[in-house]
């Protein structure tokens, strides 16, 4: 039997600064994730650390424990990977004053 497996995009042509965040996505039947983070345009100022969020209900959340480096420059891709989660996922970062980056996010998922 195949696995059954999944990309959404989650996160497509966001301006990201501040405390920034993804849309959750409900991924409680999956084994494992795997999270991409390329940077769209040209980041402006410091490329933060970025991280990974869990919540049992999609509302309240927590870090996960994944951290990985925002993108520094154009089309740059950050990747990370995650299992033993619960239902709901986002990509969570803090960007100093002034900084910023075009993001296009996608979560790929396997049962």
């Amino acid at each position: 039997m195949l696995p059954e497996n999944i990309t959404a995009v989650i996160a497509r042509n966001e301006r990201w600064t501040g405390n920034a965040a993804s849309e959750p996505y409900e991924a409680g039947w999956a084994r494992e994730a795997v999270f991409f983070i390329r940077a769209l345009k040209q980041p402006i100022g410091a490329s933060p650390k970025g991280w990974i969020e869990i919540s049992p209900d999609g509302m309240h959340w927590l870090r996960e424990g994944a951290e990985f480096q925002m993108p520094s420059q154009k089309d740059a891709i950050a990747a990370a990977r995650l299992t033993c989660f619960g239902n709901w996922l986002r990509v969570a970062t803090q960007f100093e004053q002034g900084a910023e980056c075009t993001v296009l996010v996608t979560v790929h998922l396997k049962a």
